[in-house]
């Protein structure tokens, strides 16, 4: 077994499975990850049946979510995985109290990075016409006339449920995420997936729902191509963007920029001329080989001394996924999380300033090797400091983020780890900044006003009808397989 599906369609409330969110190639699953999946589709029966409940009733119970991060437990445990688990009582399986107690919260929770695509955008028109020559079936379907199960038996279905109802519905039913930005992919204007346009329709449809500023705006910019810091001023007066997202590895010919180089600077003070000074860089997930000096962090550091005013949240953290997580060594100059720590170090950057790391893919990705995760948590913990780490998720390319908020609030770093490397513990002050007070700062967000007014807005009423009867899809969507990334990319997701 690969993924999180059983063979009579049920699916792990936990999400361990090869889905990636565009930007790499999917990676294949651990032996023990698959291991880890297995077991937990065997105990889910077991238990379910020693409480007198169908599976999928008890997949959607707190205690369903309970055996699956116990069972992963159980097997990284034998395999040696000793640097981080998830602290839930063994009796959680069985006890719907006692799984409540460790995987309910009340905490604020701010996704400061979501996505979603336009079906019925033009982007996806382009698609329809690139695929024509490479799968004529996909190219089909997209028209209407392949049936879906023919799609699906090629694995290439995931693209027509990246729409706003499946992220209104996976975000604010599914999840306990209170308030999210929405981000967008390395494009041109001509090329986006999302429009402002599409994703301002999103933040108001979510408005008229009376939505609290539940949603929040990113404005796409690519300072490399030309004409498209011109757009920076209208993004900021007439779409009200909180900020700037970019791709230092993306440009013309596949070159990107640096954000210290000329092209850098003028960004930057384009963003300073717009008022919206906080701009969310994409560093780390480096697009093969293609421009991937760019995609490291050392130039991070440099223009957050420069530009003390401006608030550098750095995407991803820097994480590689071929760069394993180990202890920061300094002036080592690996890549990966250590490339992030290190810049902030050699520019004298003190803790809790003005550069943020983002965990979108990051903790997806961690929560399969609770070892990496230990690093990855301690050493950012350490060294940036425990309000400098934003909570994201890049749902829903990995559908609802209800289970990564799950694992994150369970994780905790062995005290073998604590002891050997001076990491501390995961605290539930530590978990409450890094899941949403943290992005408050940044943002600008008053966080009891938004708490206090959202749990009586009218998304707060459909949450609590829906979870009496909730039906989570459990579903990734993603691409899963290095075929459906390069028809992704073909076709101009990336």
């Amino acid at each position: 077994m690969t993924d999180t599906c059983d063979p009579d369609g049920t699916r792990l409330p936990i999400k361990i499975d090869s889905t990636s969110n565009g930007e790499f190639i999917p990676k294949p699953l651990k032996k023990r990850n698959i291991a880890g999946n297995d077991l937990a589709h065997s105990l889910v029966g077991e238990n379910a049946r020693r409480l007198g409940l169908g599976r999928r009733s008890f997949l959607v119970s707190a205690c369903g979510a309970a055996t699956s991060l116990l069972a992963f437990n159980q097997v990284n445990a034998a395999h040696n995985i000793n640097g981080g688990f998830f602290e839930i009582p063994e009796d959680a399986a069985l006890d719907q109290e006692v799984a409540a107690n460790s995987l309910e919260g009340r905490e604020f929770i701010f996704d400061v990075q979501g996505h979603y695509v336009n079906p019925a955008g033009a982007w996806y028109e382009r698609m329809v016409k690139n695929a024509a020559g490479r799968f004529k079936p996909y190219a089909n379907f997209l028209r209407g006339r392949v049936p879906e199960a023919e799609l699906k038996a090629e694995g290439f279905d995931y693209l027509k449920y990246l729409n706003h109802e499946a992220f209104i519905k996976d975000i604010f039913m599914d999840s306990d995420t209170d308030m999210m930005v929405l981000s967008f992919v390395p494009s041109t204007a001509a090329d986006e997936p999302v429009t402002i346009e599409s994703a301002d329709a999103t933040r108001r449809i979510i408005d008229e729902m009376e939505g609290t500023q539940r949603l929040m705006l990113h404005g796409r910019v690519s300072p490399n191509v030309a004409g498209d810091m011109d757009r920076m001023p209208a993004l900021a007066e007439e779409w009200g963007v909180s900020a700037w997202k970019s791709y230092t590895q993306f440009g013309p010919d596949g070159k990107g920029y640096f954000l210290d180089d000329d092209v850098g600077h003028e960004f930057i003070e384009n963003a300073i001329a717009s008022g919206v000074k906080v701009i969310c860089i994409h560093k780390g997930l480096p697009f093969g080989r293609r421009s991937y000096e760019h995609s490291l962090c050392r130039d991070i550091g440099v223009v957050a001394k420069q530009y003390p005013d401006v608030d550098f949240i750095v995407y991803h953290s820097g994480f590689e996924m071929q760069t394993k997580e180990t202890a920061f060594e300094p002036g080592v100059g690996k890549s990966g999380i250590d490339s992030l720590i290190q810049t902030v170090i050699d520019n004298e950057i003190p803790k809790n300033s003005n550069v943020y790391a983002e965990l979108g893919s990051t903790w997806r990705f961690l929560m399969q090797d609770p070892d990496q995760a230990a690093h990855a948590m301690g050493k950012m913990i350490k060294h940036l400091g425990a309000d400098n780490i934003l909570w994201g998720t890049d749902s829903i390319w990995y559908g609802s983020p209800q289970d990564q908020i799950q694992a994150f609030r369970t994780f905790q770093i062995s005290e073998k780890f604590q002891e050997k490397y001076g990491y501390g513990k995961i605290t539930p002050e530590i978990r409450t900044k890094i899941f949403g007070l943290n992005a408050t700062k940044p943002y600008k967000i008053l966080a009891d006003e938004v708490q206090k007014r959202a749990s009586r807005d009218v998304v707060a009423v459909q949450r609590a009808a829906y979870l009496e009867r909730p039906n989570p899809s459990f579903l990734t969507y993603g691409p899963k397989t290095r075929r459906q990334f390069m028809t992704f990319l073909q076709n101009g997701g990336e």
